[in-house]
C-alpha cells in the first residue's frame, strides 16, 4: 500500500449551535454513517469563526476545514450568516495569497433538521480533500 492509499484526511469543522451541530446531532442519532476524519468544534454562530480560526488548522496541518451555519435568512442572530458569508469571500482570496488551496475550505447552509444534508457533505468533503490530497502543511497528527 503506497503513502496515497493510506492517506485518510483530517478536518476541522465549525458547526453553527443552531443549525448544522443540531444537524450533525440528527445524523448521529439517526444513526446516518459518515466518514469519521471531522473533529467537531460548536460554535453559537458561524460569524464566531474568524478567518484566524480557519486559516490555523490549515496551517498546522488540517486537510480541510468546514464551516456550517444557518441557511441565510434563518440566522438565530438574524444576520450573522450574512456576515460569514461576506467574511467566506474574503477568506478565500487571502487563502490564494497565501498560497493554500481555496478548495481546502467548505462553506455550508444546513439546517437542523436536515440530518442527511450533514452526512452527505461530510462525505463529499472527505471525497473532495483525498482527491486534493494531503495538506502540504501537514503533520503528524496525535490520535
Amino acid at each position: 500500500m503506497s503513502d496515497t492509499d493510506a492517506f485518510e484526511p483530517r478536518i476541522v469543522a465549525f458547526l453553527c449551535n443552531w443549525c448544522t451541530y443540531t444537524g450533525a446531532d440528527l445524523a448521529g442519532t439517526s444513526r446516518l454513517q459518515y466518514p469519521p476524519n471531522v473533529r467537531i468544534i460548536r460554535t453559537m454562530c458561524s460569524s464566531a469563526v474568524d478567518p484566524v480560526y480557519v486559516i490555523k488548522p490549515l496551517l498546522e496541518g488540517a486537510d480541510g476545514v468546514f464551516i456550517g451555519g444557518c441557511h441565510p435568512g434563518d440566522c438565530h442572530y438574524q444576520t450573522g450568516n450574512y456576515k460569514t458569508r461576506r467574511r467566506y469571500v474574503a477568506l478565500r482570496e487571502i487563502l490564494k495569497a497565501a498560497g493554500i488551496d481555496e478548495r481546502r475550505v467548505w462553506l455550508r447552509w444546513i439546517s437542523a433538521s436536515e440530518g442527511q444534508m450533514f452526512a452527505d457533505a461530510m462525505k463529499d468533503m472527505v471525497a473532495a480533500m483525498r482527491e486534493l490530497g494531503p495538506n502540504p502543511a501537514r503533520m503528524d497528527w496525535a490520535a
